[in-house]
């Protein structure tokens, strides 16, 4: 039996025999390794001491570099029309003006009624402030409507029956239409007059006081800031009312919204008698049924574009400019073109205590929703869940959407306080619930 020989590797059999594919990993070049360790340092090194300029930013991505809006070469500033630079040589004018001294500066009350207050009662508990007061307090009977002439406060009122006194004659008022920013104007150019007034309040013939008469006061005259509702709506019923006419004053991305009850300090209700720019900017391209089915309502996007363009274009003049919420409660969770109005069953001491202290605004966005997977819709909703119906191939269907809500807290001088002094839509029928609870509510 002839035994096999045994096998010796040899130089002769390493030249002639094929390479084995289980040796590549064992003579794995050490410059590899090398590289792998450099560039992880290096990484390690980019994130604990991020780059500061741009060059590094385009490279690397960090949390230390800032946004690329911020370093990007900034757009080619639009030249100024000639209407916009007289406009802003009268809006610098009257911001650099010094504020008259007043020995008692007043609040003017505007409002905006369609005949008599059927709150009169109501205000009449919230202007009589104490014995002192009532003393030096001169009350006028005007078609059953009371004006109070003291030194702390100022009553105008825009309505269809009333021109006498104090009481502005009125004209015809459309809602949704540029009559209503009339109005508006109209009751702050009559109050203008009086150079006492000092701080001007816009209330609908719906409104009531959340404070008592001292509360309201020191709120609003001790602080620089204006109340004018305004936040940008990217929906429909926002930016999709913008009309390209308003350029080049008025930019899409510069459209803003807001609720028409403000108050506002002088020297921002004398800018607003003075602006015709933006004004007829408002007039022309923002009404209803306009080109392509579209409606714009003047009175939710004139002031509040309006005041962002003062606020942006005058910081250094007008550093604190205005609030972006109005201190007037209304309530949308209805989800329709009004906002909900209140029955005297709604009106009790909870609903006035929740509406009195709240401190924060939830600002109204547009949410989505999604039915069954396939249907996706935006709505412009509101703060509260909804429940409501749509139309789907001549099907009623039940969707519920939540809003996406931007919490905004209200701070006065800095510190957070109430956002609400007053509120809104009450029937006449809650009048009497609302004087026995007064005394409660406002005291809070």
């Amino acid at each position: 039996m002839k035994s096999s020989p045994a096998w010796r590797i040899g130089i002769k059999d390493t030249q002639i025999m094929p390479g084995s594919r289980q040796r590549g990993p064992l003579r794995k070049p050490t410059w590899i390794i090398v590289l792998v360790s450099l560039v992880s340092l290096f990484l390690v090194f980019a994130y604990v001491y991020p780059p500061q300029n741009s060059a590094a930013c385009y490279v690397f991505s960090s949390r230390g570099c800032k946004g690329m809006p911020s370093w990007l070469p900034p757009s080619p500033v639009r030249e100024l029309t000639d209407e916009e630079i007289a406009a802003r040589v009268v809006i610098r004018d009257i911001l650099d003006m010094p504020p008259a001294i007043q020995t008692t500066p007043k609040i003017a009350f505007l409002f905006l009624t369609p005949g008599a207050l059927p709150f009169e009662k109501l205000w009449d508990k919230f202007f009589q402030l104490d014995l002192l007061m009532l003393l030096s307090t001169r009350v006028m009977k005007v078609d059953s409507l009371s004006m109070y002439m003291h030194p702390r406060i100022n009553l105008y009122i825009l309505a269809v029956t009333l021109s006498t006194g104090k009481f502005v004659a009125a004209r015809c008022v459309v809602w949704g239409k540029i009559s209503m920013v009339d109005a508006e104007r109209r009751l702050l150019g009559h109050a203008l007059k009086d150079p006492g007034n000092q701080h001007f309040v816009l209330l609908s013939d719906s409104c009531i006081p959340l404070r008592d008469f001292d509360f309201v006061y020191n709120y609003l005259m001790y602080t620089n800031v204006s109340f004018v509702d305004c936040f940008e709506d990217p929906g429909p019923h926002g930016s999709g009312r913008y009309s390209e006419n308003m350029l080049p004053e008025v930019e899409k991305q510069d459209f803003r919204k807001g609720a028409q009850w403000f108050t506002m300090k002088r020297q921002h209700a004398v800018i607003v008698m003075a602006d015709n720019l933006y004004y007829s900017k408002f007039r022309d391209y923002c009404r209803p049924g306009m080109e392509k089915g579209r409606n714009c309502y003047s009175d939710e996007h004139y002031l509040p574009t309006f005041f962002y363009h003062v606020s942006a274009s005058f910081q250094m003049l007008d550093p604190v400019g205005i609030a972006n919420w109005s201190v007037t409660h209304v309530d949308w969770s209805e989800g329709k073109w009004h906002p909900k109005s209140y029955r005297a069953l709604d009106v009790t001491y909870d609903l006035m205590r929740n509406i009195t202290v709240c401190h924060v605004i939830p600002f109204q966005t547009a949410c989505t929703l999604q039915v069954k997977k396939r249907l996706v819709l935006i709505f412009y909703c509101n703060w509260l869940m909804l429940r409501s119906t749509f139309y789907e191939n001549n099907r009623i269907k039940a969707y519920t959407m939540q809003k996406q809500v931007q919490i905004t807290p209200c701070l006065w001088n800095g510190n957070p306080r109430p956002c609400y002094l007053f509120a809104r839509k009450f029937l006449p029928e809650t009048l009497d619930n609302l004087i026995q609870l007064f005394p409660n509510y406002t005291s809070i």
